[in-house]
């Protein structure tokens, strides 16, 4: 837990669809070495992984949690399907419609007591989320709770657009990545894990998929954007987990993103240990990127 003599932790924690379970590894760090957060901050992924970290779940549960949601492509898909047809009512009702429904899926893939409101939740969060009709980010950390990350996941094109609190929300990333504006507030100490990934594994590829094409430039937007917010809001240690060799979409891998995090885990300990220290003693050094 932070100290009385500790800093106020800030987390923004990034978004990145399926790469965004590497932030579990670096929250269970965070457990191992007693640190608590006094704020957290997320984007898309970021906001559905970092709700569960503010109601209270370790790192190891939410590690379990995802194994058990997203173990396999068949639990994956039958959630998927259950959340589109929702008995044959549904399916006469509505059709089959390709694109998804954000609020099924916060709730098909979060646990069943999972808080309603934000005042329910044990760490102050910030969830970003996009206003399609203004172009401007919207932040939400009052009120109900599933519809904001439900509108911060909503990724363009794959999920139908959320109506919520006289807003027309998309997905977070599209303005604001990493959150590091939100993690900032009242805190001394910040830190960004930012799971969009890098262009290493497509530097010598030529034969893109449509999907790859559209991912891919998604991913070069927000690279862009979160420069601009580190330029403002400079975090005192910066994450950016190597996960281009994951599919965007490929949660059925958890097992396998999870593991290649958590091979930094312990550098990232360390180094965090260090800094905390760094700062009770009043000699913080600059920006340190993982």
């Amino acid at each position: 837990m932070t100290t009385i003599s500790g800093p106020r932790i800030g987390v923004a924690l990034g978004g990145g669809s399926a790469r965004g379970l590497t932030h579990i590894p670096y929250i269970e760090a965070m457990d191992e070495l007693g640190l608590k957060p006094s704020v957290i901050s997320g984007t898309s992924i970021g906001a559905l992984i970092g709700a569960g970290w503010a109601a209270g779940m370790t790192g190891k549960e939410l590690r379990e949690h995802s194994f058990e949601v997203l173990g396999t492509l068949r639990i994956i898909a039958a959630k998927l399907w259950a959340t589109q047809i929702r008995g044959i009512g549904g399916l006469l009702k509505n059709g089959i419609s390709m694109q998804l429904d954000a609020a099924s899926i916060v709730d098909a893939f979060t646990p069943p007591n999972f808080p309603l409101e934000f005042r329910q939740l044990q760490i102050p969060l910030y969830v970003v989320a996009t206003d399609f009709q203004s172009w401007h980010q919207v932040v939400f950390n009052s009120g109900l709770l599933r519809p904001a990350i439900a509108g911060s996941i909503a990724i363009p094109s794959f999920f139908r657009p959320v109506v919520h609190n006289n807003h027309i929300l998309v997905d977070g990333g599209v303005v604001n990545p990493l959150p590091l504006d939100q993690a900032d507030i009242d805190t001394d100490f910040l830190i960004g894990i930012d799971v969009a990934g890098d262009p290493s594994a497509g530097l010598n590829k030529t034969d893109h998929k449509a999907l790859d094409i559209w991912f891919g430039s998604a991913q070069i937007m927000m690279h862009s954007l979160t420069a601009h917010m580190m330029a403002a809001y400079p975090p005192d240690i910066y994450i950016r987990p190597h996960v281009a060799n994951f599919g965007a979409m490929e949660f059925w891998k958890v097992r396998e993103i999870i593991t290649h995090a958590e091979a930094e885990k312990d550098r990232f300990k360390r180094i965090l240990a260090h800094k905390i220290e760094d700062y009770i003693q009043g000699r913080l050094e600059p920006v340190t990127e993982l």
